[in-house]
C-alpha cells in the first residue's frame, strides 16, 4: 500500500486561508464536502500515511481522484459555502439526514393581507411563521381547532378568501364558524390583524398575559352582568387552558430554546428534538442520520443544526450535548437565520450544554428518547425481510462462503478487572435473534480474552462432536436462558442446537486465530469463522493478514454489529446479575441479616462498593442495623 494518494497536492499549493474543499471521484462527483479555518492545517490530515488513516476516511479518500478548494474571506463565508455545496451536490460521504421532511407544521401566513393558519409539511412558504413540529397531523389539528375558539383568525383557502371579498358574501368556513378572517364579514383587515399578532404571541410562548386577560375580562363582564359577553370569554379562556394542558410545562415561563438528544455509534446516530417555548414543550421531531465518515458529537452537532433549521427560525437558545470547534461561527449563521426570518436586520443565537438542573434533567431525557429512536431504527431495519436476505448474501459474497450463513452465533467476553469472567452466545437464524438458543458461560480461570474465547468455544464445539459424555459435560457447564433472561427448567432444557453455518467472535486477529484453534482441535468441519473488530468495524478472517471491509451503511455490516452488539449486551447482563447475587448470597449469611434488611443496605448505599467502603458507624445508620450488626456486616465484606 503507497504512503499516500497519487493527487496529494503539494504542502506549499495550499492555501492557509479559511475555506471550502471537494474530495471529487474521476467521473468529477463530488464525494465530501468539508470546511477548514485553514485549509492547509485541515487537508494535511486526509493526506497522512494511509496505514495511519481511519478505515473511513481512508476509503474516501482512495476513492476520490482529486480534491479542490475555494478560499472565503471568514469562517462565516466557509460555513455557508459548506452548507450550500451539501445541498448542491449531496456527497455521499457526508451525513446522510432520513425521516426529516415528514413531520407537518401549524403555520400561519404572516406575509398574506388577512394571514390565514393551516397545516403545512411544506418549509418555504413565504412569509410565514411556523410552529411545531407535531409528532402526528391530528395533533395539529387539534391545536388549530382549539386556538381558533380562543383567536377566531382565518381558515379558508386564499381562492375562498378572494370570491369572499369580491362578492361581499362571507366565505363557507365563515358561514358556519370556522373562519373568523375578514372574509367572513366578521371583522376588518385591521382588527383580524391584530388577532392574528396575538395567536402568534400566544404559541410563541406567551401564555399567562392571555390567560390573565381573558379571566379579568370574563369576571369584568359577568360583574356588569353581561352574560353573553362572559360566556365568550369563558370559552376562550377554556380553549386556552386546554391548549397549555397539551404542553408539558418543563422549564421556566420565559424559556425559548431547543433541546437536542444524540444517541449514536459506528453506522447511524438518532436526533431528538425538543422545541420549547415558554417553558412548555410546543413541539418534537426525531430523525435518523446515516454516518460515512468517523465523527464524534460535537462534529454531528456541526451537521445536524444545520439540517434542523433548513427554513426555520432557529431560537435564542440552543442546547446540545457538545459545543463544535465553530461553536461562534454556527451562532452567528444561526443568527443570521433568525434575523431572517423575523424580517430584522440581526437577530442572536447562543449554543450551550447543560451541566445541572432542569435544562440538564431535559436533555436527559432528549437523549434517552434519542436511544430508543436508535435501537427501533436497528430493529426495524433487522426485520425488514429484503434486508435481511439482502444482508445474508452479502455477508456470504464477503467471506467467500459456499452458502448462506442461515444460521449464525456469535460470542463475546466480559469480565471486571480480570474477575468475574462471563462469557454469552447468541444466536441469528435467517437474520432474526433466536433467544429461546442464547447461551451464557461462566469461566473460572483465564489469562486473557483470547484464552476464555478459546475455552468457551472448546465448550460449545464439544456437543458438535460424537462424544456424548462429552457433549453432556458442554451442556451442564453453560446457562440455558429461554428469553435471554431467566433459566428454563431442567426438563424443559434443550440440546445445543445444530451447527451453525456461521460462528463470529467479538474481537480482532488474536481471538479469531484464538477461535480457529479451538475449532481445529475440535475436529469439527463446515464451520466458517470470522471476527468483528469494533474500533474500526472491520471484519477478520483467520490467518488473513488484512481484514474484509464491508461498506459503510451496507445491510451485511449492520446485520453483523447488531449480532455482535446483542452478544455483547447479554454477557454484561449477566454479569452484573451475578456481581449482585454474590454480594447478596455474602450478606444473607450473616446471621440477624434477612432479604429486607439486605435491601435497605444496597438501596441506602446504592452501590456494593460504597458499600464495602463505610465504616461501621455508617452502616449502623441504615434502618434495622445495629452497631453490632453493622460491626459484623464491615468484617465480613473486609474478608
Amino acid at each position: 500500500m503507497a504512503d499516500t494518494v497519487s493527487y496529494r497536492p503539494k504542502a506549499g499549493e495550499i492555501p492557509t486561508q479559511p475555506g471550502v474543499y471537494r474530495f471529487k471521484d474521476a467521473n468529477g462527483r463530488v464525494l465530501y464536502v468539508g470546511k477548514a479555518k485553514n485549509l492547509r492545517a485541515r487537508l494535511s490530515n486526509y493526506f497522512a500515511p494511509l496505514r495511519s488513516l481511519h478505515e473511513r476516511t481512508r476509503r474516501m479518500v482512495t476513492s476520490a481522484s482529486g480534491v479542490e478548494w475555494t478560499v472565503v474571506a471568514t469562517d462565516i463565508e466557509s460555513l455557508q459555502l459548506e452548507y450550500t455545496w451539501i445541498k448542491e451536490f449531496d456527497p455521499p460521504f457526508n451525513v446522510k439526514f432520513r425521516d426529516d421532511k415528514t413531520y407537518p407544521f401549524l403555520a400561519v401566513t404572516l406575509a398574506d393581507e388577512a394571514p390565514r393558519v393551516m397545516v403545512t409539511r411544506n418549509h418555504k412558504v413565504r412569509g410565514a411563521r411556523y410552529f411545531g413540529p407535531y409528532p402526528k397531523i391530528w395533533a395539529v389539528r387539534d391545536t388549530i381547532d382549539l386556538m381558533i375558539k380562543a383567536f377566531p383568525i382565518r381558515t379558508c383557502s386564499d381562492s375562498s378568501y378572494k370570491h369572499a371579498m369580491q362578492t361581499g358574501r362571507p366565505c363557507f368556513p365563515g358561514q358556519i364558524g370556522r373562519c373568523g378572517g375578514p372574509c367572513s364579514g366578521k371583522v376588518t383587515i385591521e382588527e383580524h390583524r391584530a388577532i392574528v399578532d396575538d395567536f402568534v404571541a400566544f404559541m410563541a410562548g406567551g401564555d399567562k398575559r392571555f390567560v390573565t386577560a381573558a379571566t379579568k375580562n370574563m369576571r369584568a363582564a359577568a360583574e356588569r352582568q353581561d352574560y353573553e359577553a362572559a360566556a365568550k370569554y369563558r370559552d376562550q379562556l377554556q380553549a386556552l387552558e386546554a391548549v397549555l394542558a397539551k404542553s408539558a410545562v418543563v422549564l421556566r415561563d420565559r424559556v425559548d430554546a431547543d433541546l437536542f438528544g444524540i444517541e449514536h455509534d459506528e453506522l447511524a446516530a438518532s436526533v431528538q428534538q425538543f422545541i420549547v417555548r415558554g417553558g412548555r414543550i410546543r413541539g418534537e421531531r426525531s430523525w435518523t442520520v446515516d454516518k460515512e465518515l468517523d465523527l464524534d458529537t460535537a462534529e454531528l452537532v456541526d451537521s445536524i443544526l444545520q439540517s434542523a433549521y433548513e427554513g426555520q427560525e432557529p431560537p435564542k437558545e440552543i442546547i446540545v450535548p457538545a459545543l463544535p470547534d465553530d461553536t461562534e461561527e454556527l451562532e452567528t449563521w444561526l443568527g443570521a437565520r433568525r434575523a431572517e426570518a423575523r424580517g430584522r436586520g440581526t437577530g442572536k443565537v447562543q449554543l450551550r450544554t447543560a451541566q445541572r438542573g432542569e435544562k440538564a434533567a431535559l436533555m436527559a431525557t432528549a437523549t434517552m428518547n434519542a436511544k430508543n429512536n436508535l435501537m427501533l431504527y436497528k430493529t426495524r431495519r433487522s426485520s425488514d425481510f429484503v434486508a435481511r436476505s439482502q444482508a445474508l448474501t452479502d455477508i456470504q459474497e464477503a467471506l467467500g462462503m459456499t452458502d448462506a450463513p442461515l444460521r449464525m452465533e456469535c460470542y463475546d467476553v466480559s469480565h471486571l478487572s480480570g474477575t468475574n469472567i462471563v462469557a454469552s452466545m447468541v444466536v441469528f437464524e435467517d437474520g432474526l435473534a433466536r433467544k429461546d438458543q442464547y447461551r451464557r458461560f461462566t469461566i473460572a480461570e483465564s489469562t486473557d480474552d483470547t484464552d476464555s474465547i478459546h475455552q468457551v468455544l472448546t465448550r460449545r464445539l464439544a456437543y458438535l462432536k460424537e462424544d456424548p459424555q462429552a457433549a453432556e459435560r458442554a451442556e451442564a457447564e453453560a446457562q440455558i436462558f429461554s428469553d435471554g433472561e431467566s433459566p428454563v427448567e431442567p426438563a424443559k432444557r434443550k440440546k445445543f442446537s445444530y451447527p451453525p453455518n456461521l460462528l463470529i467472535v467479538d474481537g480482532g486477529q488474536p481471538q479469531v486465530n484464538a477461535a480457529a484453534r479451538a475449532l481445529e482441535e475440535s475436529g469439527v468441519q463446515g464451520i466458517f469463522l470470522a471476527g468483528i473488530a469494533k474500533r474500526l468495524e472491520e471484519v477478520w478472517l483467520p490467518d488473513s493478514d488484512y481484514p474484509v471491509i464491508l461498506p459503510r451503511g451496507s445491510e451485511a455490516l449492520f446485520m453483523i454489529q447488531r449480532l455482535r452488539d446483542e452478544a455483547h449486551r447479554f454477557a454484561i447482563t449477566h454479569q452484573r446479575s451475578r456481581r449482585k447475587r454474590d454480594i447478596t448470597s455474602v450478606l444473607s449469611e450473616i446471621p440477624g441479616l434477612g432479604p429486607s434488611r439486605v435491601r435497605e443496605l444496597l438501596k441506602h448505599f446504592g452501590s456494593v462498593t460504597q458499600l464495602k467502603a463505610a465504616e461501621p458507624e455508617a452502616i449502623a445508620e441504615v434502618k434495622g442495623i445495629g452497631p453490632q450488626l453493622a460491626t459484623t456486616i464491615r468484617e465480613t465484606l473486609s474478608r
